[in-house]
This record gives structure tokens, sequence and C-alpha cells, in this order.
């Protein structure tokens, strides 16, 4: 069962950025397309952007060009760079097997807070 911890959220003011990380065991990571999502309060999880293991990546609309997701697949760990933060990036920010469901097993996330 894959095991997932993110860490990098923060307090962080509209224009600013963060970088995400998301240390991940029990899967063969570099074989495996890995995302990223976010849940903001009272809205359903959102997929934000993922990454396939042969590194090619897709981002939602709204945070192209703004956001980067990439890999390290000797550390099994995925990141997320977040520039130009806007407020509607607040939200919880997990990651998991790209295509995951609610069902499966999901880390506690980490929070990002855009706010000045």
């Amino acid at each position: 069962q894959v095991h997932l911890v993110e860490s990098g959220g923060g307090l962080v003011q509209p224009g600013g950025s963060l970088r995400l990380s998301c240390a991940a065991s029990g899967t063969r990571f570099s074989s495996v397309t890995m995302g990223w999502y976010r849940q903001s309060l009272g809205k359903q999880r959102e997929w934000v952007a993922y990454i396939t293991a042969g590194g090619v990546t897709n981002y939602r609309s709204s945070v192209k060009g703004r956001f980067t997701v990439s890999r390290d697949n000797a550390k099994n760990t995925l990141y997320l760079q977040m520039n130009s933060l806007k407020s509607e990036d607040t939200a919880i920010y997990y990651c998991n097997i790209f295509g995951a469901t609610p069902d499966e097993n999901w880390g506690q996330g980490t929070q990002v807070t855009v706010s000045s």
C-alpha cells in the first residue's frame, strides 16, 4: 500500500512562492504517473498537475505557467514548485498516484495559505 508524506506548505503573501515535497513509499515510484491534488474548504479535491514516469507533465489551466511539477526517482520524491501564488490557491495539497480514488490511501496533505 502506498504511503505518502507531503510537506512544504505554509503561509505566503500573494505573489509569493512555495515548494512542496512528497515522499512516497510502498509503490514502484519510478514506474507510475504521480499527481498533485488540492482541496479547498467546502470543495471537492481536484487535480493540479501530474508527471508521467517518462517526465511528461500536465497542469490544470488555472495553474499553468505558475506551477511546475518534478520528480526525483532516486529519492522517491515528488515536488511542486508554486510561483505567483494567488488567494485562490489556498488549499490542502496532496500527492498520490495519478487517478487514485478517494477510497485509496492518502497522506495528511500540507496546508497552503495565500493571504496578505
